[in-house]
């Protein structure tokens, strides 16, 4: 019986011992394509099978190309490139089905492409190819050389062949797979990091005050630096969004942009955050932990409020800007950086080292290109540039569809001295267009500390007559406005006449051509 006769005891063997193998390969390496070469060798070595390729088809141009090979040269695997149907590859690849030549010299359809067959008419060389297909389609061919030999089975070889091209096929499959995907995440993270820099061009800050100028102008010349920068300004006047523009500009905008606000971080855990800390370091230290500068190894570090940091964080700090290297929390092992530091504060930095709460040594360190931002009382021309812009932001948000802020609302917005700066303005639009019900922002939506005498510097001065012809006028202007001048629809707009509404434009003054 079959069972009893040695060689074919031997052959089962072998290509169990093949098979397992081949297992192994495809599990072992995180790309499967990896173990297409190693495959070959296996086949060569346990079931001297001689010059083996796979060859894949290339679905973008249609084209088999030899993906992995033994037993041929790197010029040889080059020229080995077939069209689907052309010579015996191809022919398997069309008809997805195995062909077996047992003597190649005699076959006509033998293309011999790779030229690796030099001795094929002083030896008797079988061919075996079968094709490697992803469910019903075939995306390539298994093949492999054998001396002919009377005793050899090629309709075992077929079999074992199949066997593993069906392992080799999902190899490939999943390869493809984890391929697409790579290049989904790769073109997302791309097209994330260019809006992202669109969205942090400092030339969508909104400011064309000359004090904003001078901030554009800073941040072009430093951008393409590695110089730390120092941003200095009052709290929401937009330290954060000029950190954003530096590095979305700058050389390392590929890298990692980490964010810290110094003053959310309890003190002591503040270095831990900072640096890092080793296993036991502390308790509650139950893992190795790495900090906020090996995270943004190569990028930008921000280091917002600088100004809370204790002496401690201080100290390392300064050593990280002068060496470029620290140690973690509970470890002995230096650790190198590349990282550049975006500093800033809103506190006086100058007191706080005569109080002796700021290293003197870590200000000039951080003070290389220091950045002012102004105040927003102190760029009064910017305001209704970033009214605009902040009505048109909470309009999409919210789904309303206001068109302009009034005249009366203009003037208190003007009178305000703004100590939350921007992001009391921001805040302040978005309250306006949630209460606003028709298409125009009123005083009345501002809020209640803009509309008091004492917070907008407008103090009730001279008698009610003169407050009713004020009002009066500031409606009469807004009607213009809202008619491009014409005198006609501003009447109607105000439920009256044009000889009457003629007689207050001339008696306030108005020119209502200046609306046109």
């Amino acid at each position: 019986m079959e069972s009893d006769d040695p060689i074919a005891l031997t052959r089962k063997v072998q290509e169990l011992t093949v098979l397992y193998e081949i297992s192994k390969l495809l599990v072992s390496t995180s790309d499967p394509r990896e173990a297409l070469d190693p495959i070959l060798n296996t086949l060569h070595s346990k079931m001297g099978m001689e010059r083996g390729t796979i060859t894949l088809l290339n679905p973008a141009t249609e084209e088999l190309n030899i993906e992995a090979s033994q037993g041929l040269t790197y010029l040889e695997r080059q020229k080995g490139r077939y069209e689907v149907g052309e010579g015996i590859t191809g022919k398997v690849v069309e008809t997805g089905k195995p062909i077996v030549v047992p003597r190649v010299r005699d076959e006509r359809l033998f293309l011999n492409r790779t030229g690796a067959r030099r001795d094929m008419q002083k030896k008797d060389i079988s061919f075996i190819c079968v094709p490697i297909k992803n469910g019903v389609s075939t995306c390539g061919a298994l093949s492999v050389d054998r001396l002919f030999s009377e005793k050899t089975s090629l309709e075992e070889d077929i079999r074992l062949l199949t066997i593993i091209a069906s392992n080799v096929a999902q190899a490939v499959k999943i390869s493809r797979m984890m391929e697409d995907e790579k290049n989904m995440l790769k073109n997302e993270n791309f097209n994330l990091r260019k809006q992202l820099k669109e969205r942090y061009s400092f030339y969508k800050i909104v400011g064309r005050s000359n004090k904003m100028k001078e901030v554009f102008q800073m941040i072009d010349r430093v951008s393409t630096s590695d110089a730390t920068v120092l941003i200095r300004g009052e709290s929401g006047t937009g330290k954060e969004l000029i950190a954003n523009a530096i590095h979305y500009n700058s050389m390392r905008t590929e890298k990692a942009f980490i964010k810290v606000n110094c003053a959310a971080l309890p003190e002591m855990l503040i270095e831990s955050e900072l640096f890092g800390h080793e296993k036991g370091a502390f308790t509650g230290a139950i893992a190795r932990r790495l900090g906020k500068f090996e995270r943004a190894h190569g990028g930008t570090l921000f280091l917002d409020e600088i100004g809370t940091l204790n002496l401690s964080a201080q100290a390392k700090l300064l050593r990280v800007l002068q060496e470029k290297e620290f140690e973690m929390v509970g470890g002995s092992h230096v650790i190198k950086t590349d990282v550049r530091i975006i500093a800033a504060t809103n506190k006086p930095l100058e007191k706080t080292i005569i109080e002796g709460n700021f290293r003197e040594d870590l200000y000039y360190r951080l003070n290389i290109f220091p950045i002012y931002l102004p105040p927003l009382r102190e760029r009064k021309t910017d305001i209704l540039f970033l009214s605009d812009f902040f009505l048109e932001k909470y309009n999409k948000r919210y789904k309303k569809n206001i068109k302009r802020i009034s005249t009366p609302a203009i003037d208190m917005l003007m009178r305000y001295h703004w100590p939350g700066n921007v992001r009391e303005l921001e805040n302040c639009f978005e309250r306006a267009v949630l209460l606003c019900t028709d298409h125009f922002i009123h005083s009345y939506h501002l809020p209640p500390t803009l509309q008091t005498a004492e917070a907008s510097n407008t103090a009730p001065t001279g008698s009610l007559r003169a407050a009713i012809a004020t009002f009066e006028r500031d409606m009469i202007i807004d009607a213009l406005k809202t008619s491009r001048g014409n005198m006609a629809s501003a009447a109607r707009l105000l439920n009256t006449s044009d000889r009457i509404l003629g007689l207050r434009i001339k008696k306030y003054q108005i020119s209502p051509g200046q609306y046109r």
